[in-house]
């Protein structure tokens, strides 16, 4: 329910989250009840549902050294490139976005909320991922054509992607060891832009040193 009360952007009634999780009406308003005794959503005069603040103290406490270091690199890098600049960290077999900056001045940006997630498999944040692990540990059905894409991306040290994870979108990114071994990635994500792939590699390859350095890595 969460989930989908954070992927709308709009509250929603208690009927069409019945519908979408695929339960009685009962059912959801059992779990809206929980949910809003513990302040995670809230109900407008109307009676739909909204995500409540309780769930941004929940969300800044998730890696909370990781987003401190992490933010105002983000955010220099993402003023000075005019691209969105965020953090992903591998759960499972997902990628999910911890923390994500857009740029101040920039004509038209890409939003990437925290929490967005997506195959490991796809996008330029699970290639850098992916590729930094040994060989013997990816997947048995990758083709030849990504197993090189990998070990591209691991030679040179980021990836890129395009209409991968969202069409027309592109993206680049280079790996982020944390201190404790931990999966990450520093990713951008822009529709056009006149900087070469390798020009953003370097800047954001710079913004993962930085946050490494600050967490004693």
């Amino acid at each position: 329910m969460l989930e989908l009360l954070a992927d709308a952007r709009e509250p929603l009634s208690i009927d069409a989250l019945a519908d979408r999780l695929g339960v009685h009406r009962s059912v959801a308003y059992r779990l809206l009840r929980t949910l809003e005794d513990h302040g995670l959503v809230t109900r407008d005069p109307h009676g739909r549902v909204a995500l409540g603040a309780r769930m941004a103290a929940l969300a800044a406490g998730v890696a909370h050294d990781l987003q401190a270091e992490a933010l105002p690199e983000l955010t220099a890098a993402a003023n000075e490139l005019g691209m969105t600049c965020f953090v992903v960290v591998l759960d499972h077999d997902e990628c999910v976005t911890l923390v994500s900056v857009e740029p101040r001045h920039a004509a038209a940006s890409v939003a990437q909320r925290p929490g967005t997630r997506h195959p490991v498999g796809i996008g330029a944040p699970g290639k850098v991922i992916r590729a930094a692990r040994p060989e013997r540990e990816w997947p048995d059905d990758l083709d030849a054509a990504r197993r090189a894409e990998l070990r591209t991306a691991r030679d040179r040290g980021w990836a890129t992607s395009h209409d991968e994870v969202i069409p027309g979108l592109r993206s680049v990114a280079v790996p982020l060891t944390l201190p404790r071994g931990d999966a990450a990635a520093v990713a951008v994500v822009y529709l056009a832009d006149l900087h070469s792939d390798e020009q953003i590699a370097a800047r954001i390859a710079a913004v993962a040193h930085a946050i490494r350095a600050a967490l004693g890595g």
